[in-house]
């Protein structure tokens, strides 16, 4: 009988790897493709890509399975990469993982891998999946909460699960280096990749300057005090602590960044009493439901504003596609341009980019 096809997301790190040792040892016929979705070279000259793809000619050849490459970056840089800059320019804090997954890795990567005769799709995300009876396909936590990956694929959609396969979700990360290095894979102990593909290890904010104007500007206290300048209300967060300059002062606290003015270049902060910081109202005004809408209108739920965060007990509120979340206790430094995603005990029913926050 021939065997099913899975082609598998491979990124040259550990968890895309195992995904492919597994698969294979469970009997499909796996093919490896590499998505490249950048050209830029980091400030040393390299192409962090290149190394990459390396990585994953060297497990391709150990598990004997064929590897491909394909170029996404004028699709990434259309669908990704310009949102992030807009909402970098209106002050908001964007997350491209989030977009990526959406508009790439379950759209034109799955359309490649099913040109390529593919019968499933699978990557190495840390979640699971329920292809259940009822027709849908419900996202689930992993077994792994502290690399649960749930989170930057809430703006997934059932029919985007349909054919996909998460080998991972049943195993911790300790579990899938061990396994990696008895395997002999090459990638068992490669430090996993942080922070924002584009930007690699470059400085945040040259590289940001060269897509945004910066202009120096005020750091004012709540009441209007003004205790420093910065240089570009863009490069900050709220709820940041490092990197503001300010010194120290007042009553020897830390400072922390507590809200942003684009529009006349002012930078808030707070020292000490970090009550301003906190919000248990939020609203999403295009929600994602990754199945469908609940038939409750008003129901309880678990909610996190960001990844790894501990689930948040809340009350959720649907209005068309509009959600609003009240949390049981505030939450700290909520960030418009985050997003808000919402669960029912281990499915992730989806999630919505934050618009509001109040009180």
């Amino acid at each position: 009988m021939t065997k099913k096809r899975v082609v598998v997301g491979m990124s040259g790190g550990v968890d895309s790897s195992l995904a492919a040792l597994l698969l294979k040892q469970q009997g499909y016929d796996v093919v490896g493709l590499f998505m490249r979705n950048w050209h830029e070279k980091d400030d040393g000259g390299c192409c962090t890509a290149d190394e990459d793809f390396y990585d994953v000619r060297s497990v391709c050849n150990k598990l004997d399975i064929p590897y491909y490459s394909v170029d996404f970056a004028d699709k990434y840089y259309d669908k990704v990469f310009k949102l992030f800059v807009e909402e970098y320019k209106k002050g908001r804090t964007p997350n491209p993982d989030v977009l990526c997954n959406k508009e790439i890795k379950f759209g034109p990567f799955v359309k490649q891998a099913l040109s390529m005769g593919a019968d499933y799709i699978a990557t190495g995300h840390y979640c699971d999946i329920d292809h259940n009876p009822d027709g849908y396909n419900y996202l689930l936590r992993a077994v792994d909460d502290n690399k649960d990956q749930t989170y930057f694929l809430n703006q997934v959609t059932s029919k985007q699960l349909e054919k996909v396969l998460f080998p991972l979700g049943s195993l911790t990360k300790p579990q899938v280096r061990e396994l990696a290095e008895k395997y002999g894979l090459s990638t068992a102990q490669k430090k996993d990749s942080t922070g924002i593909c584009f930007i690699g290890e470059r400085n945040f904010r040259q590289f940001l300057a060269s897509y945004i104007p910066m202009q120096q500007g005020k750091i004012l206290t709540l009441d209007g005090k003004e205790v420093g300048k910065h240089n570009g209300v863009f490069y900050y967060t709220v709820g940041q602590r490092k990197g503001l300059g300010i010194g120290g002062g007042g009553n020897g606290e830390a400072w922390f960044v507590v809200d942003k003015d684009v529009e006349k270049n002012i930078l808030y902060v707070s020292q000490g009493d970090q009550s301003p910081l906190y919000h248990s109202h939020l609203e999403c005004d295009a929600f994602n439901f990754i199945t469908t809408k609940p038939q409750e209108t008003c129901f309880r739920a678990q909610v996190r504003i960001r990844h790894r965060q501990p689930l948040q007990d809340a009350t959720v509120r649907v209005d068309g596609d509009k959600v609003s979340v009240d949390f049981d206790e505030p939450q700290r430094a909520i960030a418009e341009g985050q997003y808000a995603v919402v669960y029912a005990g281990r499915i992730c029913l989806g999630g919505g980019v934050i618009e509001r926050k109040s009180k």
